[in-house]
C-alpha cells in the first residue's frame, strides 16, 4: 500500500484496527475473567502440571516452520530454568561450580539476550546481504469512505478471532494473524489486489494481534499459565515482586488485577495518540544509520542487563544467551518456547512434585480435568505424526 501511495491508509486502518480490537478484546477480558476465576479454584496441583504439559507441548508444535526445532527451544529454555539450587533437596543443579549461578538465571537477563542481543547480531550479520529502503509516508492519514467501508468487518472479524485463539496455550499474536489474514483473502471480492495493497490484509491481522493480547492475559492472570514469549515476561514480572498470578491473585490483590485491566483501555486510547499523530517521528526513526542503532541497543541492553543485580557476570551470561538466539535465528528456530520453558518449567515441576505426594502417579488418571489435558497434550504430540504416516504411500 506505501508503495502504491497509499500508506497513510495503511497506517490508519492499522491503528484504529487495533484499537477497535484491543477495546474488543479488553472488554471480553474483563466479562470472562471472573468465569474464569471460579473454574481456576477448582483446580489443584494435577491440573496445574496438565496444563503445563498442554503449553509445553502445544506452543513448541504450533510455532514456526519444525515442530522438532520448537522442541529443542522449548528444551533449551527447560535446560535453563533447572539452572540453580534445587528448592526441596538444596542441591545445587547444573551451576558447573560457579557461585554466581546458584540462584539461578534471572528470565530479564534471557529474554534481553535472546530478543535484543541475538536479533542485533542476526542483523548485523544480513546487512550486506540485503538493503531496506524506507518508504515516505505521502499523503493524508484519514481513510476514504471505501477504505472505511472495507476496513470495518475485518476489524470486528479479527477481534473474533484473536482473542480466544490468544487465551489458549499455543495462541499467541501469530496464529491469529495468520488465520485473519487468510480469512479475509477468502472471503474478500477484489483477490487480485491481495499482495499488492489490499487493505484488508493489514485491517484484519492488525485487529487479530491486538485482541490476541487481551486475550493472553485471561490465563496468565486467572491460572498463571503464560500462552506467549510477552506472557512469560509478564509472568517473570510478577514473581519478581512476590506474585504467582492465579485465582487467588483475584482474592488477595483485587486492586492490582483490575487496574491492570483498566490499565488497557487507557492503552488502547493512547495507541491511537501515540501512532496517528506522531506517525512522521517514528518514520524518521527509521533513518537511524545501522551502526548507531546496534551500537544503541547493545548500550541499553547491557545497561539494563547490570542493573538486574548489578552484576558484571550477568552481562556476560546475556551475551553467552544473545549468540544462542543469534544460532536460534540462523536455524529457524522459535524463540517463544525457550522462554516459556524457562518461566513455566520451575512451577510445573513444584505442581509435579505436589501433586506425587498427594495422591502418586495414580492422581493423573483419578482427576477428570487433569486426564482430559493429559489426553489433550497426547492429541497434539501425535496427531501430526498420524496424519504423516497415513499421507506416505504403501510401499510394495
Amino acid at each position: 500500500m506505501a508503495l502504491a501511495g497509499r500508506g497513510g491508509a495503511a497506517l490508519a486502518t492499522a491503528a484504529i484496527g487495533s484499537f477497535v480490537a484491543g477495546t474488543l478484546g479488553t472488554a471480553a477480558l474483563t466479562i470472562c475473567a471472573p468465569a474464569l476465576v471460579a473454574v481456576a479454584l477448582r483446580f489443584g496441583p494435577a491440573e496445574y502440571f496438565a496444563l503445563a504439559v498442554l503449553a509445553f507441548l502445544a506452543v513448541p508444535a504450533t510455532l514456526g516452520e519444525s515442530a522438532i526445532r520448537g522442541f529443542a527451544s522449548l528444551f533449551l529454555g527447560l535446560i535453563l530454568g533447572l539452572i540453580g539450587i534445587d528448592r526441596l533437596t538444596g542441591d545445587a543443579r547444573l551451576t558447573f561450580g560457579v557461585p554466581q549461578l546458584l540462584d539461578g538465571i534471572d528470565p530479564v537477563i534471557v529474554v534481553i539476550g535472546l530478543f535484543a542481543v541475538g536479533e542485533v547480531l542476526d542483523a548485523a550479520a544480513r546487512r550486506n546481504r540485503s538493503r531496506d529502503e524506507v518508504v515516505p509516508v505521502v499523503g493524508s492519514l484519514w481513510m476514504t469512505r471505501e477504505e472505511w467501508r472495507r476496513s470495518w468487518k475485518p476489524w470486528l472479524r479479527g477481534a473474533v478471532i484473536g482473542f480466544p485463539i490468544g487465551a489458549i496455550p499455543a495462541g499467541g499474536a501469530e496464529i491469529p494473524t495468520l488465520l485473519s489474514y487468510s480469512l479475509e483473502r477468502r472471503l474478500t471480492t477484489r483477490p487480485g489486489e491481495f499482495g499488492h495493497g489490499a487493505i484488508e490484509g493489514v485491517a484484519g491481522p492488525e485487529a487479530a494481534n491486538n485482541a490476541s493480547a487481551a486475550g493472553t492475559l485471561a490465563p496468565l492472570l486467572t491460572l498463571g499459565l503464560p500462552t506467549s514469549a510477552t506472557a512469560a515476561v509478564m509472568l517473570a514480572a510478577f514473581q519478581q515482586y512476590g506474585l504467582q498470578p492465579g485465582p487467588l491473585l483475584f482474592q488477595h490483590e483485587p486492586r492490582l488485577v483490575w487496574a491492570l485491566i483498566a490499565s488497557l483501555y487507557v492503552g488502547n486510547v493512547m495507541l491511537l495518540v501515540l501512532n496517528l499523530p506522531l506517525v512522521g517521528v517514528w518514520v524518521r526513526l527509521l533513518m537511524i544509520p545501522r551502526r548507531l542503532l546496534y551500537g544503541g541497543i547493545l548500550t541499553l541492553a547491557s545497561l539494563g542487563a547490570y542493573s538486574v543485580n548489578r552484576s558484571s557476570f550477568d552481562v556476560a551470561v546475556m551475551y553467552v544467551i544473545g549468540a544462542a538466539g543469534f544460532a536460534m535465528r540462523r536455524w529457524s528456530m522459535p524463540l517463544a518456547p525457550a522462554v516459556i520453558g524457562l518461566i513455566l518449567g520451575p512451577l510445573a515441576e513444584q505442581q509435579l512434585r505436589r501433586a506425587l505426594a498427594i495422591g502418586g502417579p495414580a492422581i493423573f488418571l483419578t482427576r477428570p480435568v487433569a486426564l482430559s489435558l493429559l489426553v489433550a497434550a497426547a492429541v497434539i504430540l501425535i496427531a501430526p505424526r498420524a496424519g504423516l504416516l497415513r499421507s506416505r504411500p504403501a510401499t510394495p
